[in-house]
């Protein structure tokens, strides 16, 4: 192990001028003597600014993120550290896997001194190894992605295929079993909803919401049709090239014509002597730009009745990228069919869609919710950061007692939602699939809405709380900027929070005891 090299105080402050030039951060000390001169902005910030040769960590860190100090550039200006401090471990902590020390930042389960009746040592171990995969292989290429707006790169979705992350994604059941789980972390029998659980909340910490989707978000709804109600054939033709990351397939439910109005779509298929004619349009379909496959919904025109077919992408089908609040990385689409040929193997059925595909319907809103709560949370801590970092008028901004007050809010929301989310995420442990669909659609409908409501506010106090650097796509508040422009997705995706909370109410009021008097 290298030896760190340490300087006191009084070393440092012997190094202030234009080519000799020290500071330090975090007890962390950097030679500046070459780079001011190509200093962002200027070499007169590091002279007037009084910093020079002195401790700069409250000026750093009310213009820059700690991960600029990661950034090799400026990394390798660290040439030691201020004798008898500890206060560089954060700096120089390069764990993946680390948990957060700041309150709140992760959930209860995984806070020193805290209890779950839900998880288990493997569940921690299994969160330990995905915060690693996430934070090393899935972040730097989020980011890159947000950017420029392409897909996520391919050896993303290789190194997920390698630990079966991809399967993993579609909850426990047959479609695991001889699969090795995270290098075998966990077992296909052991897998539960809460591992799953796990998965969401950790991949939202990558702060990209269309990159996010565009990571197989559409193999997430687009695939189970096909796992429970696919005949033999169609599994085998496609879902292996599904997990192994080398192909993808989305769900083409939505229409222009008909969005949370399932029964309503007009894309239709015409018997043929060997199969079927497919004709019409889907819109919003997530991956929809480098799909190869579709589960589509559509008419049956002989019966009139809702049919759920697989249509590969060849002759007849086109794509065109539709430009969202979100980032293009999702692959939003327009798609159309145009006299396209289904074989018969890819039909899932031809009379009984409508219920093929609203059943997949409460998965897909727990995801979303999961997903939500996650990058919930990590806008939390990036308040909470924030707000201890930040000087105005010569105090903490968490001196002033209204942002105080948008702090208890935001944590208020968080943490009620992530309970609401664990006790439903044990009650479909311990259920079966039709159990879940009369039981749970209308806790997982009445969540979602109040979820997606919580982080509307969250992101207003947010905002609030960065204040202008808020509005920037870049820097201290790049994150906050992202989640207030993106995160409307999850309060629309798998219905309209007025849709949802109207299905709870209606499937409470079908359980109303016919004798209930005041």
């Amino acid at each position: 192990m290298a030896v760190v090299r340490e300087f006191t105080i009084e070393e440092v402050a012997k190094h202030s001028t234009t080519g000799d030039l020290w500071i330090s951060i975090d007890s962390v000390v950097y030679d500046l003597s070459k780079f001011a001169s190509i200093h962002p902005g200027g070499l007169s910030v590091l002279l007037d600014s009084e910093v020079a040769g002195k401790d700069a960590t409250i000026a750093f860190y009310g213009l820059h993120r700690q991960e600029v100090l990661a950034r090799p550039q400026y990394a390798r200006l660290r040439i030691g550290v201020l004798a008898g401090s500890k206060d560089h471990a954060g700096t120089l902590n390069n764990d993946p896997s680390a948990l957060s020390k700041v309150p709140y930042a992760e959930p209860t389960y995984l806070t020193e001194g805290f209890h779950s009746p839900y998880y288990t040592e493997n569940h921690r171990r299994f969160q330990k190894a995905i915060r690693k995969f996430v934070q090393e292989i899935v972040f730097p290429d989020a980011q890159a992605r947000e950017e420029d707006g392409k897909p996520p790169s391919m050896s993303v979705f290789e190194e997920m295929a390698k630990v079966n992350i991809i399967a993993m994604r579609l909850g426990p059941g047959p479609h695991l079993k001889g699969r090795v789980l995270m290098n075998g972390i966990v077992t296909p029998e052991e897998f539960d909803q809460f591992h799953e659980l796990i998965l969401w909340l950790e991949f939202s910490r990558i702060h990209a919401r269309g990159y996010s989707d565009g990571l197989g978000g559409g193999t997430c709804i687009g695939l189970p049709p096909v796992l429970n109600f696919g005949s033999k054939k169609l599994k085998e033709a496609i879902v292996e090239d599904i997990f192994a990351g080398k192909k993808f397939i989305c769900l083409a439910v939505s229409e222009a014509f008909a969005g949370s109005d399932v029964a309503g779509v007009k894309c239709s298929a015409k018997r043929t002597k060997d199969g079927w004619v497919v004709n019409g349009t889907k819109k919003w379909t997530t991956n929809g730009t480098f799909g190869h496959y579709f589960t589509v919904a559509c008419r049956n025109e002989d019966t009139g009745a809702i049919m759920a077919l697989v249509v590969s992408r060849g002759e007849g089908v086109t794509t065109k990228l539709i430009h969202t609040a979100y980032s293009t990385t999702a692959g939003t689409a327009f798609v159309t069919f145009e006299n396209v040929h289904v074989p018969n193997d890819f039909v899932i059925t031809d009379n009984d869609g409508l219920r093929i595909i609203l059943s997949n319907f409460n998965h897909e809103r727990w995801v979303l919710i999961a997903s939500s709560i996650g990058w919930h949370r990590c806008i939390v801590e990036e308040c909470l950061k924030w707000v201890t970092q930040r000087t105005v008028f010569g105090k903490p901004l968490s001196s002033q007692a209204v942002i105080r007050s948008k702090l208890a809010a935001m944590i208020s929301r968080v943490e009620s939602c992530q309970n609401w989310l664990e006790n439903i995420t044990y009650q479909m442990a311990h259920m079966s699939y039709a159990q879940q669909a009369t039981e749970l659609a209308g806790q997982i409908a009445f969540l979602k809405m109040y979820a997606t409501r919580a982080s509307q506010d969250t992101a207003r106090d947010a905002v609030q709380v960065f204040g202008g650097r808020a509005l920037t796509r870049s820097g201290m508040g790049k994150f906050i900027e992202r989640y207030h422009r993106t995160l409307l997705i999850d309060a629309v995706g798998g219905g309209a929070e007025d849709i949802l909370g109207d299905l709870g109410v209606r499937q409470l009021l079908r359980k109303m005891p016919k004798s209930a008097r005041l």
